[in-house]
């Protein structure tokens, strides 16, 4: 009986020690710190990361290579909402002083989003480390590419210390963006669910002479250990940090692809930002709630449900207002195309309202907006013709294959 017992303590022990192997993934920034900051020694270092840099147990990067005795961080650099998270969506940030390491800390959100020659005098070395979302017209990626374009003028080294795509490594939705469009909110040709994780594209970016003038930096990705293209965030092991205010967890990632571009049109209806259900919610006061949900269920997408739903937002569309509408829920995180779901939910409501146009109903830079978000005008003029999904679905798919086969070549996971 006691060799049974001993057998089956090894046993356990053995599963335990396998599961925590094959588990918890370890971001980039582990990895680094594991080799001993073994490619930063002797260097003077840029950082550009927000609060969403740290590691498993959420010690912020900074802090991590500020306390690194064999590395000199000499300022750090700081995106959209600032490098402490400090700052709503949208507003310019201007240069500070970082509290707490008492480091330079310089926008690339504000006048200057590219780092300047002045900014980067006496480093060695540009280290990017911030969680993205997967979807191309999530500013970081912009800022992430014209760094490295700086870093390659500069004569700079250039190291993404990777993270998970929260979308995960496999899943690619719509159309690559057309050149007349693009922006900061789209400024590489890649289609608006990449399906590459923010090493994968620095790497994509770089290798497929995407920066100006065809220019190439001197890239080095610090890959994560465990992760595979087919988790989700929940299954890397990870804590979730808000990468802005209105992406508090990382389902929300998949909800914003679901509903980001329609909620362009901010003058039109809510989609739950300014509520506690950002970018999960359809919804408007002249929108019959029972009716909409009613609707896009019988278009019986996979993966995901409607209901009908009814709130008052706090701030931003609808303040103060009574709207009804939808709430999404997505049931297969796997299964459901996310980026359909408000093309379809448009054609639903002009069958249920024919007089509402939502382009109609917004100004003329929200439809502009719209347009840049999608990457093209032509979704806006065969909706505002047709209103039907149908007429769109092809355009929406047709770069997806050859990306997929161009991509490959930069992959770090299985």
């Amino acid at each position: 009986m006691k060799k049974i017992a001993s057998a089956g303590i090894i046993f356990i022990a053995f599963i335990s020690t396998i599961i925590a192997q094959s588990g918890k993934v370890k971001p980039g920034i582990e990895v680094l710190k594991d080799n001993n900051f073994e490619i930063l020694k002797g260097k003077s270092v840029g950082l550009i990361t927000n609060p969403t840099g740290t590691d498993s147990n959420l010690k912020s990067t900074i802090d991590i290579l500020f306390e690194a005795g064999s590395l000199n961080l000499v300022a750090l650099f700081g995106p959209e909402h600032g490098v402490r998270g400090n700052v709503e969506g949208g507003e310019k940030i201007g240069n500070y002083i970082d509290s707490k390491t008492g480091l330079p800390v310089f926008s690339l959100y504000g006048k200057t989003r590219k780092p300047t020659p002045e900014m980067l005098k006496g480093i060695d070395v540009l280290v990017y480390d911030i969680q993205d979302i997967g979807a191309r017209s999530y500013t970081f990626i912009s800022t992430m590419g014209l760094a490295m374009e700086a870093a390659a003028e500069n004569n700079i080294e250039f190291v993404v210390l990777d993270r998970p795509n929260p979308l995960g490594g496999k899943r690619i939705e719509g159309n690559i963006i057309e050149d007349s469009l693009r922006s900061f909110i789209g400024k590489y040709p890649i289609p608006y669910v990449y399906g590459l994780t923010c090493g994968e594209l620095a790497k994509f970016i770089n290798g497929e002479g995407l920066l100006a003038n065809g220019i190439k930096c001197k890239l080095t990705v610090v890959p994560m250990e465990n992760w595979k293209r087919e988790m989700t965030f929940k299954e890397t092991g990870l804590l979730w940090i808000p990468t802005s205010p209105h992406i508090p967890t990382w389902e929300t990632a998949f909800y914003y692809v679901a509903t980001g571009v329609l909620g362009e049109l901010r003058n039109s209806l809510s989609i739950g930002v300014g509520y506690t259900l950002p970018f999960k919610t359809i919804a408007a006061e002249w929108i019959d709630a029972e009716k909409f949900a009613r609707g896009m269920n019988e278009k019986a997408l996979e993966g995901v449900i409607f209901r009908p739903i009814h709130y008052t937002p706090y701030y931003a569309f609808g303040k103060g207002k009574h709207l009804h509408g939808i709430q999404i829920h997505i049931t297969d995180y796997r299964k459901v195309n996310l980026l359909q779901i408000q093309f379809i939910a448009m054609e639903v409501l002009r069958k249920l309202y024919p007089g509402k146009n939502l382009f109609e109903m917004s100004t003329l830079n929200q439809q502009k907006a719209f347009d840049k978000a999608i990457g093209s005008a032509y979704i806006r003029k065969e909706l505002t013709k047709h209103s039907s999904f149908d007429k769109i679905r092809d355009y929406l798919n047709k770069d997806q294959e050859e990306f997929r086969n161009r991509a490959k070549k930069y992959f770090l996971y299985e």
